[in-house]
């Protein structure tokens, strides 16, 4: 099944603001889940977490985790932050 990739647009602007060499890992971590989400052996590297019913979690880069929910034909990234921003948007539910 092919699937798109939506990105919210925090995330794109948070992109935007990470030294070039990070934003490269993220954005490669990107293209790897639209191509691995689905596949267990094939999604190992990114560390994909179910967090929740359709909502999940994978590593950009050593220190940043995306926050994806899969919406059937697609797959929306609601977030990008480190470990404790992540836990805090969790307890707060406010991702998209």
């Amino acid at each position: 099944m092919t699937r798109l990739l939506a990105i919210d647009r925090a995330v794109i602007r948070r992109l935007r603001d990470l030294p070039k060499s990070e934003k490269v890992e993220c954005l490669l971590a990107l293209c790897d889940l639209l191509d691995g989400y689905g596949q267990a052996h094939a999604h190992s590297g990114l560390g994909i977490r179910k967090l929740g019913d359709k909502l999940y979690e994978c590593r950009g880069n050593r220190d940043l985790r995306f926050i994806f929910q899969d919406r059937g034909g697609e797959l929306f990234v609601a977030f990008l932050g480190n470990h404790d921003e992540i836990r805090a948007l969790l307890r707060r539910g406010s991702y998209r």
